[in-house]
């Protein structure tokens, strides 16, 4: 079992124990998203399901949908939804790496660059695949292709 795997499930289980209602149900919610992830990995041939990278960029989307939904709540004039959702983006972030700056993004995207010789718009799919594998999780990805985007452009 992976070191993700692992650690969700002995927080499932802390959770549990400490009668922490919110915990437990947000971290629920992220192992039921995974084994739908593992069952689709293991549709395309691979039996071990996904691997913690694609853990993380999937609980990174998970705590981006949770922002929108937070806003629109408050602009929708709900605050008690809105802090529900801000409690679930705090449960989630416990379990991503810590997140790079901007700085340290755009350095680690002049590196990618470099060792991929990427030239142009054209590369950036393989600027970004390699990005994803070795960052995934420790930056926003929309961000990180806006940058290399402006970087392979000029």
């Amino acid at each position: 079992m992976s070191e993700k795997r692992t650690e969700l499930n002995t927080a499932l289980k802390e959770a549990m124990k400490a009668k922490d209602e919110v915990t437990l149900n947000t971290i629920r919610m992220v192992i039921s998203k995974m084994k739908e992830q593992d069952i689709e990995a293991r549709v395309k041939g691979n039996m071990d399901g996904i691997d913690d990278g694609q853990l993380l960029s999937i609980m990174q989307g998970m705590i981006k949908q949770r922002q929108e939904s937070a806003k629109m709540y408050r602009d929708g004039n709900r605050p008690e939804l809105a802090e529900k959702e801000e409690a679930e983006i705090g449960v989630i972030e416990k379990f991503l790496p810590a997140q790079m700056s901007d700085d340290e993004v755009a350095t680690a995207i002049q590196g990618i660059i470099a060792a991929t010789g990427a030239a142009g718009i054209k590369d950036m799919g393989k600027v970004m695949g390699e990005l994803k594998s070795k960052y995934a999780g420790q930056c926003d990805m929309a961000k990180a292709g806006a940058v290399v985007k402006q970087k392979l452009a000029g």
